[in-house]
């Protein structure tokens, strides 16, 4: 089992108009945490908000905040509502595109439709925030894919403090 760098915080933001209105209850959720929860990762927040670019990118700035890894699950597909990648490029300073790229290489092992996710992962400050697809299972698989790499990125990321703020505060 690799687990992170301890205390490692994180969170996770599902992105989904059905789960964020009531209309169906959020699996993603809990099977990222279950999933968090074996590793050794500290979880400090779950956060269902609709596709909303606006509240999609409110949530990353808080959650940023709270967390050393910032997971979204949803809304990285090729529906109109689909705008994770979008809100999401408007937080992070600077893209990480392997992790992406290893998660959809992945996926293309279990379904072609793993090409069609246009999910992106970066920094903001010292955290890593990380687009996964919305269903429970490929969410899980995208984020098992890459594990093994964020102790290091992690650590990377946690290294000397130059200053003293977490996140900047301008998106």
């Amino acid at each position: 089992m690799t687990e992170v760098p301890s205390p490692t915080r994180v969170a996770v933001l599902v992105v989904s108009d059905r789960a964020a209105s009531g209309e169906r209850q959020d699996a993603t959720g809990p099977a990222l945490h279950d999933f968090l929860s074996t590793k050794g990762a500290q979880i400090v927040q779950i956060r269902i908000v609709p596709d909303e670019a606006q509240q999609i990118t409110s949530a990353l700035l808080e959650l940023c905040e709270l967390a050393d890894l910032v997971l979204t699950a949803g809304g990285t597909g090729l529906a109109a509502r689909d705008i994770t990648p979008e809100a999401t490029s408007q937080v992070i300073e600077r893209l990480v595109p392997g992790i992406a790229e290893v998660m959809r290489a992945e996926g293309m092992r279990s379904t072609p439709h793993a090409m069609l996710s246009r999910g992106i992962a970066g920094l903001r400050g010292r955290t890593l925030v990380i687009n996964l697809p919305g269903s429970p299972r490929a969410a899980v698989d995208s984020l098992e894919a890459v594990w093994k790499a964020l102790p290091h990125a992690l650590a990377l990321l946690a290294g000397p403090v130059s200053d003293s703020s977490h996140c900047p505060q301008n998106p």
